[in-house]
């Protein structure tokens, strides 16, 4: 069988810049090892906003430029950036909260086997919880479990709903 991790949106703007939380920076040594620990396929998700970010429809709801491609907040995190060196993953951008091509990408890494698939990052209510329920959708008999010690949503409260609405809909919460 083959595992797939996710590791979502683990950039600077979302841990210690425009959007950091202390939530989000306590989780990044659990993230850094379980990349490490992994034995499997790894994708890396980047939020990824164009420079008139503000102008958008997600930048009228969110009035905080971040992610801006090419910007340091863009970047991963780099203890992150180092637990991947030397890994051999694949990165996707994502323009909005899920990504469409995600699916896509999970059934070409695991080819003909059985596969699951693990979430973890940033933000539990909202990257990673539209993530985790493309992918339940697109594969309802598939394992997709999301490792709750390795994320953090925009505060403790909205972790907490998105884990409780993710095991609602069959999404396998580990570690909570």
């Amino acid at each position: 069988m083959k595992h797939i991790l996710i590791i979502v949106d683990m950039q600077k703007d979302f841990v210690d810049g425009a959007l950091g939380t202390p939530e989000a920076r306590a989780i990044v040594g659990r993230v850094c090892d379980r990349i490490r620990t992994h034995d499997g396929a790894l994708i890396v998700t980047y939020d990824t906003h164009p420079t008139h970010y503000m102008q958008t429809n997600e930048g009228s709801h969110l009035p905080v430029p971040h992610c801006i491609k090419g910007t340091d907040g863009w970047q991963l995190d780099a203890q992150v950036a180092a637990a991947l060196d030397g890994r051999d993953y694949t990165a996707i951008e994502k323009p909005t909260f899920g990504s469409v091509a995600l699916p896509a990408l999970v059934r070409e890494l695991a080819g003909d086997e059985a596969f699951d698939v693990e979430l973890i990052g940033l933000c539990t209510d909202i990257c990673v919880i539209s993530n985790a329920l493309l992918l339940k959708a697109h594969f309802p008999e598939t394992e997709i479990y999301v490792d709750a010690s390795a994320c953090a949503g925009v505060s403790p409260e909205t972790h907490a709903a998105a884990l409780t609405t993710m095991g609602c809909c069959q999404i396998q919460i580990k570690n909570a």
